[in-house]
């Protein structure tokens, strides 16, 4: 899910979709409008799941996709090869998500063990662990 806003309105820090990706700006730089032509904007992306870079010119005056970010809390059930089982704490679903990458685990933060409590983030029909709360009790 999305929803479409004025590109010029972007600011560093948010998040948009590039290619189909949800993506994290990182870099911004607006052009001024010229003798001929509209102002531009350029902009630097990394993707929230690959973590791959992308960048987009366009107007500023055009439109750009927004991804509508739910974020939500789990408990970890078990944690396989390449994936972790979550129990979502609300509605009590259990879905597997890809295990962070031991880079992306140092900077979860906490202990990345069964029954933590993480944050999860939901976009566009996948899931990301973001953090972790806490260790299990």
């Amino acid at each position: 899910m999305s929803k479409p806003v004025d590109l010029g309105s972007v600011k560093e820090g948010s998040y948009v979709i590039i290619d189909g990706e949800p993506c994290r700006v990182v870099e911004l730089e607006k052009s001024k409008p010229g003798k001929h032509g509209s102002a531009k904007v350029r902009l630097v992306a990394i993707s929230i799941f690959t973590g791959a870079k992308k960048s987009y010119v366009s107007p500023a005056e055009s439109r750009i996709e927004v991804p509508i970010i739910d974020k939500r809390s789990g408990q970890i059930i078990s944690i396989l090869d390449n994936t972790v089982q979550v129990m979502d704490l609300q509605t009590f679903e259990v879905f597997e998500t890809p295990k962070p990458s031991e880079e992306e685990m140092a900077q979860l933060g906490g202990n990345f063990v069964p029954g933590a409590e993480v944050e999860y983030w939901s976009v566009m029909g996948k899931n990301k662990i973001m953090r972790v709360k806490g260790g299990s009790t």
